[in-house]
């Protein structure tokens, strides 16, 4: 039996802690607070250790996602969250250009963690306000050869498009 670690992450509210129910075969298991500032009253709650679900993809071959925080008050968390995985998702709000900027640092925070493959999953495609991927591209300053896939982090399908191509990309490194 293969096991594949992949950590999902990205800045608060971006649809991480969503994006790991909708697949999971197994209750996730979340590190979930109420927020209390009212600063930060976009949602009720927020992941301050992590999420973590799993998903068997055949007799041989399983995933473990593990989903980080994304306020930076919990960014500690971060790395060690990364050791071991295999992949890293960011969680991009598409209709949220403020936090483009933080997205991008994680990414390369990430990054220096581990040389590993990665995608950018552009979250929330299906609202009105979304951006396109062509400017967010441009927006997260990404190459042309970093696979950025539009998704929707509640809808079962989109998200296994996005696990499936951060899947093929680890298998080729391996």
């Amino acid at each position: 039996m293969q096991t594949v670690k992949m950590v999902v992450t990205g800045p608060f509210n971006s649809g991480k802690t969503e994006f790991i129910q909708t697949v999971s075969e197994i209750d996730v298991v979340s590190t979930e607070r109420k927020i209390t500032s009212e600063a930060e009253k976009i949602k009720e709650s927020t992941t301050v250790a992590m999420d973590f679900g799993r998903i068997t993809v055949d007799d041989e071959l399983v995933l473990y996602l593990f989903g980080t925080p994304g306020q930076k008050r919990f960014d500690f968390m971060w790395e060690i969250l990364s050791e071991g995985m295999l992949g890293f998702i960011v969680m991009v709000d598409s209709t949220r250009p403020e936090t483009f900027k933080e997205a991008r640092a994680i990414l390369e925070t990430f990054r220096a963690y581990a040389p590993t493959p990665y995608v950018v999953a552009a979250n929330k495609q299906d609202l009105e306000d979304a951006w396109d991927l062509d400017d967010m591209r441009i927006a997260l300053r990404l190459d042309p050869d970093v696979k950025l896939l539009p998704a929707i982090s509640v809808d079962r399908e989109s998200v296994k498009t996005v696990l499936l191509e951060l899947l093929t990309s680890i298998l080729e490194e391996l």
